[in-house]
């Protein structure tokens, strides 16, 4: 397992527009998942130990800030053929166990994560009411260790104050996770039985 951190944040960077089949049988588009006050785009998996141990504080933080007007994504990028537990199926098995409440959206060509430029799972980029980037950072310190109640939730907190102001944080901590699980060989098999 080999653990990657996230570049730093390329402020102003444009979010990129996708098609994706989700979880719930919808295919969506970025305009779809944007919301008022912004959008974070995040790169997860199912079988990541790091992705594992956040999810909780992923459905907390995620539903907070939609009440703030920011709207989730969640996209899986990940190999699903070298790594099972991260097929479709199980992306909807994990959706429905966590209570995802955000749209979780296969990426299964690797397209959407190479045009973002996304190294690991979990990444985050969040981004403005103008789609602007304007976090690349951690959920929180904690990483893969349970959270205390004293720790401050940066991605929160951060996305919090895009919200408000439109701009993010300068100081930034990157996230840390599994490197995403890149197709090693040719792209050539049909889409299976998903949207």
């Amino acid at each position: 397992m080999a653990l990657i951190e996230t570049p730093l944040c390329d402020f102003g960077a444009p979010a990129i527009d996708f098609l994706l089949p989700g979880v719930d049988g919808r295919v969506l588009t970025l305009a779809d998942c944007k919301g008022p006050q912004g959008l974070l785009v995040m790169f997860i998996s199912n079988h990541c130990p790091y992705v594992k141990a956040i999810q909780d504080r992923l459905v907390r933080d995620t539903r907070d800030l939609h009440r703030l007007g920011v709207h989730t994504v969640a996209i899986m990028s990940n190999d699903t053929q070298d790594y099972p537990e991260d097929s479709f199926e199980n992306m909807q098995r994990i959706a429905l166990e966590k209570g995802y409440d955000f749209p979780y959206l296969l990426d299964d060509t690797q397209n959407v994560a190479k045009a973002y430029g996304a190294v690991c799972t979990p990444d985050f980029f969040g981004y403005n009411r103008a789609l602007e980037l304007q976090y690349r950072g951690r959920i929180d310190a904690s990483g893969r260790q349970p959270a205390t109640e004293e720790s401050p939730r940066e991605l929160f907190e951060a996305m919090q104050l895009v919200s408000l102001t439109g701009e993010g944080p300068r100081q930034q901590f990157p996230s840390m996770g599994c490197s995403i699980k890149w197709r090693t060989h040719s792209f050539n098999t049909p889409t299976r039985n998903h949207p």
